[in-house]
């Protein structure tokens, strides 16, 4: 939340104070007796909101569970927030009390963006939303699924590859944006899997396609005054953020519906009822109507949202974090290179059968994982029930946000917190990434635990394995490895904030 806007509701006393006092004494009786979480002081009316850093949440929610514990509550305007910050607790939340914490909180993008929460991610807990898990599990991230999108994987890395190629030069330095780079190849690759974009036919599409992403990524991570002080709603009209809104959506709608319609024009109509694309199969759906829910077009666009969004920006943000951490530390950078250099041969690609063969990659990307979470805070709950935990009340309507980024660096789960090394999970390889260790849930956990997890995993471990194959990495002439910075930028994802930039030298065998 910006500053000027704390500062245009706290210049409304005459219309603030009647209401200071209405919520400041109602029902004391009621909020005595329940046993909350500890909690940092707070003002009426708006609660911890002044106090809330929108731009790095994770890292002010961290510093706040040092002082007030693993569990603790906040006020944000009306809406009452748990934090939890241990894996202990999140074990609590994801898995004993899994039920009570399953739902999402109603905030106007997520309504707006989803049609009305039709989708997987932000949908509430509900028939249509287990139907349609079903239908993601059983169907689009299937592990038949995922083997299938196989070949457009490894087509959309090699070319990749191939122009990093084309750009370098063996005796000049030629820097490379990578984090651009990279973009641009998960970007393309969703194109591909999820509305069946042939190679180049993307590319008439791509530009917009890209605004698109960021229009949807400002508006996810903004923040509207009406999720949290509803009287003050029209702030969000003053400020512009409800027709900015309105305009991502518009924008956002006509993009699927040409899609659907070029899916559904009878001359495409020979590439139908085949996987080689999501969109054709939930269309497959729709028409055969083998759901226990009637699959709507809404229903369907609001599942494509989730895969827009979700699939492009998260494995981009995972593969430029672990070629960041891999520059930083020159000795993991040459066991990986080692390793996959030795594995792979001569053969001229990393293909998926090889990078089953390479346990000290899949450590480099749990370790990546530990510590750069894609998603530093998960998707937030909300409790559909009154629950206790650890002898606290949590209420119903309750706003969870787990702290995945802190949960991973607790000192009593790991040692060396903040230094990337891999050999913690290459040593200890029973932990993993997928739900099961609590100590560790980028992708979350429990029912809402995201369902693209193999597909994203397999495309992060393909594209560093084949960066790493092929080229020698080099920082510009005059940086240094400690000159390297981590600094992340605002948003739901967490991307790099400067873009990683690098000098890609072409290994020559011997």
């Amino acid at each position: 939340m910006t500053k000027t806007l704390i500062k245009m509701i706290l210049l409304l006393p005459l219309i603030i104070f009647p209401v200071l006092i209405f919520f400041f004494f109602k029902n004391p009786k009621n909020a005595a007796k329940l046993h909350n979480p500890p909690s940092p002081p707070g003002l009426p009316f708006i609660g911890n909101l002044h106090q809330f850093d929108s731009c790095n949440p994770h890292l002010y929610l961290f510093k706040l569970a040092k002082k007030y514990g693993p569990l603790m509550s906040m006020k944000l305007g009306k809406v009452q927030v748990l934090v939890v910050s241990s894996a202990k607790m999140a074990k609590e939340v994801l898995k004993t009390h899994d039920l009570a914490f399953c739902s999402r909180p109603p905030f106007l993008p997520w309504k707006k963006l989803t049609y009305g929460r039709l989708d997987i991610g932000f949908s509430p807990y509900n028939d249509s939303w287990r139907e349609l898990r079903k239908i993601c599990v059983l169907h689009l991230f299937s592990n038949k699924q995922v083997r299938y999108f196989r070949t457009i994987r490894e087509a959309e890395v090699f070319r990749m590859i191939k122009a990093i190629a084309n750009s370098s030069s063996p005796g000049g330095e030629n820097v490379i944006n990578l984090s651009s780079i990279v973009l641009e190849m998960t970007s393309t690759l969703i194109c591909r899997i999820a509305f069946g974009m042939k190679p180049g036919e993307e590319e008439s599409n791509k530009q917009r396609f890209d605004h698109l992403l960021l229009e949807n990524q400002a508006m996810l991570g903004g923040f509207f005054v009406s999720d949290y002080l509803p009287w003050f709603s029209w702030v969000d009209k003053l400020s512009g953020m409800l027709s900015r809104l309105d305009k991502t959506f518009k924008d956002m709608d006509e993009f699927s519906q040409g899609l659907i319609d070029k899916h559904l024009d009878s001359n495409n109509r020979d590439n139908m009822m085949n996987p080689n694309n999501i969109l054709d199969l939930l269309i497959k759906l729709k028409e055969q109507r083998i759901c226990s829910i009637d699959l709507t077009w809404d229903h369907i666009k609001a599942v494509l949202y989730d895969i827009f969004v979700a699939g492009t920006d998260t494995s981009a943000a995972v593969i430029v974090w672990a070629m960041t951490a891999l520059m930083k530390t020159p000795s993991t950078m040459k066991k990986l290179r080692t390793e996959v250099r030795e594995t792979v041969g001569k053969n001229g690609l990393v293909n998926e059968d090889d990078v089953s063969r390479l346990p000290y990659l899949k450590s480099v990307v749990k370790e990546t994982l530990r510590l750069y979470p894609p998603v530093p805070l998960l998707i937030p709950r909300e409790t559909m029930e009154e629950c206790v935990i650890e002898g606290y009340t949590i209420p119903p309507e309750t706003v969870v946000h787990i702290n995945a980024w802190a949960i991973a660096r607790d000192p009593e789960y790991w040692e060396n917190t903040v230094e990337f090394f891999p050999d913690r999970f290459f040593i200890n390889s029973s932990v993993d990434v997928l739900g099961q260790d609590f100590e560790i849930i980028p992708f979350g956990a429990g029912r809402r635990g995201c369902p693209g997890i193999l597909i994203g995993l397999a495309t992060v471990e393909l594209a560093l394995a084949n960066l790493v194959y092929f080229f020698d990495w080099e920082l510009p002439q005059g940086f240094q490895n400690e000159d390297i910075d981590t600094e992340a930028s605002p948003g739901v994802t967490m991307h790099k904030k400067i873009p990683l930039r690098l000098v890609p030298r072409k290994y020559v065998w011997g």
